[in-house]
């Protein structure tokens, strides 16, 4: 049968070339002013950046960015123990002082500034877990790194040579054994605290594309396993959003590893819709005139024009704070003064 030029706009208009993931919106959701921690990979801090933006109180990764869940882990009960570590948790490597347990954006020629760095964080995490709400969780990668000197996972290899190591792939019930004396540690320091796990979408290529999937399987299947088991987590699946409803090489880099612009774009709107509050999303949307506003570039600082688009700003942000009094805007207040 052959369909007429009337005919093919409509069937045009029926034919579906993605399956769209809908978010249902949680019982619970994120409100003003909850502090939240984001631990995990590197898009932990994709999602992070974007609650800074609209002023929510952060706090992420205060070891630097993470991969696997025994880091993740061992991170977040150091923080909860307060440990303050010594030079002897450091060690020497391409002329700078570097820890195990953290990434190297703390690494430092200088062994007493590293630990300065270290211990400032871990002092600002252990002060944020006692008031936090939320903590995301985004788990990377079930393939960990053994240091053979000392039989421990770690964090980051520092480029350190490669014989210095066990490389294996995480079990299902070792995962659920990490994870699980985690959550009850923290949910032992806090009733109200709820927890949401992610998988990230970046693909851990150099593993190998099957070695790849293996690991994200395996944390799937340990990370619902842990949702069925406590009424206090949630799953938001920015894993799925990305390789099963995007599902294009269009939303990767160049690196055809890392999630684009758009990518990530597309997974916070889809965040915001299952876990973020009414009332978060009218603050959220109140502040995007703000938000751009700060990214303008004026062609002539000094003209009237330019004076009025400041003041009309600094009206807004402090109209914002009249109506909502926990919503800081004093640094755009600043911003728009200068």
């Amino acid at each position: 049968m052959r369909l007429t030029s009337q005919e093919w706009p409509y069937l045009w208009g029926m034919i579906k070339f993605r399956s769209e993931l809908a978010i249902k919106p949680q019982a619970r959701t994120i409100a003003y002013p909850d502090p939240i921690m984001l631990v995990g990979s590197c898009f932990t801090e994709h999602m992070g950046d974007k609650l800074s933006t609209y002023r929510l109180p952060v706090l992420q990764n205060p070891h630097g960015i993470l991969f696997n869940p025994v880091s993740i882990s061992e991170t977040i009960i150091s923080c909860l123990e307060g440990k303050q570590y010594t030079k002897e948790d450091l060690f020497y490597l391409h002329e700078r002082w570097n820890s195990w347990a953290h990434h190297s954006r703390f690494s430092h020629p200088d062994p007493d500034a590293c630990l300065q760095a270290i211990n400032k964080s871990q002092q600002e995490a252990q002060v944020f877990l006692q008031k936090t709400k939320w903590i995301v969780l985004t788990l990377g990668s079930a393939w960990v790194y053994e240091n053979r000197e000392t039989g421990k996972v770690v964090a980051n290899c520092h480029k350190a040579p490669a014989d210095r190591f066990n490389h294996r792939l995480l079990t299902v019930e070792e995962l659920l054994s990490v994870l699980d004396n985690l959550l009850h540690r923290l949910f032992y320091t806090s009733r109200d605290l709820r927890i949401i796990f992610t998988i990230s979408p970046v693909r851990h290529l150099r593993e190998g594309m099957v070695e790849n999937n293996r690991s994200k399987a395996a944390l799937i299947q340990a990370v619902h396993h842990l949702v069925n088991k406590f009424d206090r987590i949630d799953y938001f699946p920015a894993y799925e959003l990305v390789i099963d409803d995007l599902r294009d090489y269009r939303f990767y880099a160049e690196d055809l590893v890392h999630p684009n612009y758009q990518a990530t774009q597309y997974v916070w709107e889809k965040f915001k819709e299952g876990f973020m509050g009414d009332q978060a999303r009218d603050i959220m949307e109140a502040l995007d005139p703000i938000n751009a506003a700060r990214k303008h570039r004026p062609f002539n600082p000094q003209s009237a024009e330019h004076r009025r688009f400041l003041e009309k700003n600094t009206n807004a942000a402090k109209a914002l704070m009249a109506k909502y009094p926990f919503l800081d805007l004093h640094e755009d207040l600043t911003y728009f003064a200068s």
